[in-house]
């Protein structure tokens, strides 16, 4: 595949992240009860939380300054990834990682610029043993790094190979 299609390919990934992210959030904060939790599967609850830190609630609760250092992280981390993906040389697949990655960033700053936390909704668990709740972007952003990690341990090793 030619490399403007690959970097084309990136940013729909991106976009694709950031409205289904978007529109899914939009969904939850209409029609889902702040704090409320509905059971959908066996291991699957839909619930509407409010999440001011980053992964794993971390800085949730450190009174209002991280909001905007998540946002500056955000900005700035949207920088370096348009260029990695527009850089000669990033490999279809690190497009697509990147541009996951892109799309959830985006999404979680805007939630966090529009609402001041990022809207959480998807309870994985078992039993009473819950996964910290999460969205859309979530799973961009960490689908996006195992495929870059992976093709990092993987990938590269192969087209070492085969070049000699």
């Amino acid at each position: 595949m030619p490399a403007d299609r690959t970097i084309r390919l990136g940013f729909l990934l991106a976009g694709l992240v950031l409205a289904a992210d978007l529109a899914t959030k939009a969904a939850i904060v209409a029609w889902v009860e702040y704090g409320a939790s509905h059971a959908w599967l066996p291991v699957l609850n839909i619930v509407h939380v409010l999440n001011r830190g980053a992964a794993f609630s971390f800085l949730h609760d450190a009174g209002g300054w991280q909001r905007f250092f998540f946002i500056v992280i955000a900005l700035a981390a949207s920088v370096f990834l348009v260029f990695m993906i527009r850089r000669p040389g990033t490999s279809r697949t690190e497009r697509i990682g990147f541009g996951l990655i892109l799309g959830g960033a985006l999404a979680n700053m805007i939630d966090r610029a529009a609402r001041g936390a990022v809207v959480d909704w998807i309870d994985v668990h078992w039993g009473v043993h819950h996964w910290p709740a999460f969205n859309v972007a979530d799973i961009g952003i960490t689908l996006g790094a195992a495929l870059i990690v992976l093709h990092e341990l993987f990938g590269r090793k192969q087209a070492r190979e085969a070049n000699g």
